[in-house]
């Protein structure tokens, strides 16, 4: 193949920027360009050269080579990495020179896929790739480096290697159907493997709500009576004037989404219109979507006023009871907003574990332990979790393979027909990590990425 080039740092001035040269004879390549004391075909690999980028008597810059021979370099090709100065200038000047050299300009995420193509990764390991630049938060950060390192591969690898074996003895029964005698496959072993294999995808499909979470950010819906604060309280959340924030009742007509990251953790805040008996049809439509973002919703937040008999009103205390019914069920955080309006004995008739905040002075603190405390204790970056859409797609269908293996074993369904579904849940498998695959999935994968990776 062609050697590549791109630029592998964002765009922009800067101190410096690196641009990086993969493929054969990039080396020699190179070499025209540079001038240094060592050649660089001379080169150790893993070392940094100092020199100059000349053509023709005229310099371009001084810059630093690292050079990297194959397999052991990202792409598994030849590789060299230019880090020369920041300039807009030198920088686009260095990449025409390099492809008048003999290069072409890389296409989106075409050095991950030669390093995929290569051997150096499998295919969840090479989106993990993407996900790590684009991680928001810790956590997103934490699971983008777990994929990286396998934990996705080596769970399913182990498990289909497995069926692979077993499929393989049950196709060797189906060679010999003359005998119909003969047994390769324990039927037995394959109930308890078969067994096995749908607990862990079952357990493994069941991982996507939270890590599709921690890669896009937990949703959290704020739901309280018109007035209660909940733009307010989305504000100072997020330390500024996000949403509108009124005394006049539905000021709030739609939903309003923001990013937070606390502790390292991302939030997907959501304020949604107040939930109370209108007649305006604008105001009605406002709720309605507040319902559907409290059902979809990780994370649910009531918001509501303190309930003390000598602070509130039967109107209000109505108010209140009505918006727990709502929420009963799904509700996960109960806030007292106002609570600046609070006497000490007030505040300790509602209990130490009442989570009191006052949105208006910014003093909300515990509601963000408690967002974190909840966050924390459905998340484990360290266990095998999914967060892509493609291998949840694809482990729902070798699940459903494997429950239809499960039901003829069941049936005692002949060899032939549990071939179709082993074969079927194998090929489910091997299209998460890129063992099967097609040209048309890898061109989509990859044309996400960032030019430069």
């Amino acid at each position: 193949m062609k050697p590549i080039c791109a630029i592998s740092t964002p765009f922009g001035t800067g101190g410096i920027a690196v641009i990086r040269v993969s493929g054969e004879g990039v080396h020699a390549l190179v070499d025209r360009l540079f001038k240094a004391k060592t050649s660089l075909m001379d080169a150790k690999p893993g070392t940094v050269h100092f020199g100059r980028i000349e053509r023709n008597g005229e310099t371009l810059d001084e810059v630093l080579c690292s050079v990297f021979r194959a397999p052991h370099s990202f792409t598994g090709e030849d590789t060299v990495e230019i880090a020369c100065h920041g300039s807009l200038f030198i920088q686009q000047e260095l990449l025409r020179w390099l492809i008048d050299a003999g290069c072409r300009a890389a296409e989106p995420g075409e050095f991950t896929q030669r390093a995929f193509l290569n051997g150096k990764m499998d295919l969840t390991q090479a989106e993990a790739v993407a996900d790590l630049i684009a991680a928001q938060s810790k956590a997103e950060k934490d699971l983008a480096l777990s994929q990286l390192r396998g934990s996705v591969s080596a769970e399913l690898a182990q498990l289909r290697e497995r069926l692979l074996h077993f499929t393989s003895l049950v196709e060797l029964e189906l060679d010999f159907a003359d005998h119909e005698e003969l047994e390769f496959a324990d039927r037995t072993q394959l109930v308890a493997l078969a067994d096995e294999i749908e607990y862990k995808l079952d357990k493994l499909l069941a991982s996507f709500r939270t890590g599709n979470a921690i890669r896009h950010g937990i949703p959290v819906a704020i739901i309280g009576a018109p007035n209660v604060g909940k733009s307010t309280l989305l504000n100072a959340l997020l330390g500024e004037q996000r949403a509108i924030v009124s005394d006049i009742r539905g000021t709030t007509r739609d939903t309003i989404e923001e990013t937070l990251v606390i502790d390292g953790i991302l939030f997907r805040l959501i304020d949604t219109a107040g939930l109370r008996e209108t007649d305006d049809v604008l105001e009605n439509m406002g709720i309605e979507r507040s319902r559907r973002a409290a059902q979809n919703a990780q994370v649910v937040i009531t918001l509501l006023e303190p309930q003390m008999n000598e602070a509130l009103t039967r109107e209000n205390r109505e108010k209140n009871e009505s918006i727990l019914d709502f929420t009963a069920g799904f509700t996960d955080i109960i806030a007292y907003n106002k609570a600046d309006t609070l006497s000490p004995l007030e505040r300790e008739q509602l209990g130490k574990n009442a989570i009191l905040i006052s949105a208006k002075n910014g003093d909300v603190e515990p509601l963000r332990r408690e967002l974190v405390r909840l966050a924390i204790e459905t998340m484990d970056t360290s266990a095998v979790m999914l967060s892509n859409a493609r291998h949840y797609e694809a482990i729902t269908r070798a699940h459903d393979a494997i429950k239809r293996v499960q039901e003829g074993l069941e049936n005692k369904l002949s060899g032939e027909l549990l071939s179709l579904d082993l074969q079927d849940c194998l090929s489910a498998l091997g299209e998460v990590t890129g063992q099967i695959t097609n040209t048309e999935v890898l061109q989509n994968i990859f044309s996400k990425f960032c030019i430069g990776k």
